[in-house]
C-alpha cells in the first residue's frame, strides 16, 4: 500500500492509503450507506462516473463472488459485467476475508478492473461534509495538490450512452407470455432475471432506439446514471407508449424519464439517496416500505401535469418516490423494486405491471 488522497473541490483533503488500483482518477463523490451488498453496488451502472464513498466501516471481509451464470445466462452475482465507480472510499478495509462464494479478494478484482480505492478514511466526517455542503467533484492523487484544480462533472455527459447496450438484445422466456420492451438506460441484471422468471419476453434496446416498429405488450424503462434531460431520445420512445396506451412503467431514471416525457421537470437533489434502507410511503395504502435506492436527481411534483399524480414519497425528506397516471396504465417509482443489494418488499410493483400488460 501507498499514500493516496482524496480532494474535494471545496479544498477538502483526506489522505488514506491505496488498496486498489495505481492510478488517479476524478468524478462526483457520494456516499452510500449500505452495510453488504458491495459488489452489487459496485457493478452497478447507476454509480457511472461517481467517487463512491461506503458509510460502512469495513468493506471486503467476503470477498468477491464468482462470475457464475443463472439459466437465463445472467451474472448470479452482480448487476452488470463491469465494475462502474471511478473509486471506492471506505474507513477500514479488510486484508483478510471469507465466505464460501469467494473467488477473489475485493482488492484484487479493483485491480483487475483499473479502479483506485483508498482505506483509512474518516468517512464520518467525510459523509457529514457531503451532506451539509451537497455532493461535490473530487479528485484521487497520488500528492497532495498544491492548488486546487476545477473537476469536470460527469452529470454534463452523457453517461446513458456508455452503459446503455449498442444494440438490441432478445431475451426468450420458457413459456413466452407476454412481451415486453426494456429500454436500457444502465439496467440491473436482477430486472431482467425476474421478469424472465415470470415468463415475460424482453426486447432489451439502447436507450436512443426507435421502438415504433417493434411488437410488444407494455414498456419498462431502466435506471441509469446521470441526468435525465441529457438523454433526449429516449423520451420519444416513452412518448410513443404513452400515445398509444401501451402499459409503461419506470425504474430509478425511468421515473424521471416518464416524468419528463409529461412535460413535467427535474432537479438535483443536494445530495441524492444512495443505500439500502430508505422508508417510502404508498400515498394510496398508506404503507411504509424499506427501499433500495441509488439517485441523484428527482421530480418536481408542481410540474406534473393536472392528469398525473403522485403515488409514492419518500418519508425522509418528502421528495417523490413514485408517478402514475389518473386512469391510464402508465406509472413509475424512484426507488428499487429489484433490490440488489436491499429489502424486496416492493417487487410486488412489478407483478401489478405484468397484470396489465
Amino acid at each position: 500500500m501507498h499514500p493516496l488522497h482524496l480532494v474535494l473541490e471545496n479544498g477538502a483533503t483526506f489522505s488514506g492509503e491505496s488498496f486498489g488500483y495505481d492510478g488517479e482518477t476524478e468524478g462526483e463523490v457520494v456516499f452510500n450507506t449500505g452495510m453488504t451488498g458491495y459488489e452489487n453496488t459496485l457493478s452497478d451502472p447507476s454509480y457511472r462516473g461517481q467517487i463512491l464513498v461506503m458509510t460502512y466501516p469495513l468493506v471486503g471481509n467476503y470477498g468477491v463472488p464468482s462470475q457464475e451464470e443463472d439459466n437465463f445466462g445472467l451474472r448470479k452475482f452482480f448487476e452488470s459485467n463491469n465494475i462502474h465507480v471511478k473509486a471506492l472510499i471506505v474507513s477500514n478495509y479488510s486484508q483478510n476475508s471469507h465466505h464460501w462464494k469467494k473467488v477473489k479478494t475485493l482488492q484484487e478484482w479493483l485491480k483487475e478492473k483499473k479502479i483506485p480505492a483508498i482505506t483509512g478514511i474518516d468517512t464520518r466526517r467525510l459523509t457529514q461534509i457531503l451532506r451539509e455542503k451537497g455532493t461535490m467533484l473530487g479528485g484521487i492523487t497520488k500528492t497532495k495538490p498544491k492548488k486546487i484544480k476545477k473537476y469536470h462533472d460527469p452529470n454534463l455527459e452523457n453517461l446513458v450512452a456508455e452503459v446503455s447496450c449498442n444494440d438490441k438484445i432478445d431475451y426468450q422466456a420458457p413459456e413466452n407470455k407476454k412481451t415486453i420492451v426494456l429500454i436500457d438506460c444502465g439496467i440491473k441484471i436482477n430486472t431482467l432475471r425476474y421478469f424472465l422468471k415470470n415468463q415475460i419476453n424482453i426486447i432489451r434496446v439502447p436507450w436512443d432506439y426507435d421502438i415504433s416498429s417493434l411488437d410488444f405488450d407494455g414498456l419498462l424503462i431502466s435506471n441509469g446514471p446521470g441526468d435525465p434531460k441529457m438523454i433526449q431520445k429516449t423520451l420519444n420512445s416513452v412518448q410513443f407508449a404513452i400515445n398509444n396506451s401501451i402499459p409503461t412503467f419506470g425504474i430509478c431514471m425511468g421515473n424521471q424519464l416518464l416524468g419528463l416525457a409529461v412535460g413535467a421537470d427535474t432537479y438535483k437533489l443536494k445530495y441524492g439517496h444512495r443505500g439500502v434502507n430508505q422508508p417510502c410511503v404508498n400515498l394510496e395504502t398508506k404503507k411504509c416500505y424499506i427501499t433500495s435506492q441509488n439517485h441523484s436527481f428527482a421530480l418536481n411534483p408542481k410540474s406534473l401535469p393536472s392528469n398525473w399524480k403522485v403515488s409514492w414519497i419518500n418519508v425522509n425528506d418528502q421528495t417523490v418516490e413514485g408517478i402514475k397516471h389518473i386512469k391510464k396504465p402508465f406509472k413509475s417509482v424512484q426507488f428499487h423494486p429489484e433490490a440488489c443489494p436491499g429489502p424486496e418488499d416492493t417487487e410486488f410493483l412489478f407483478n401489478d405491471f405484468i397484470s396489465q400488460l
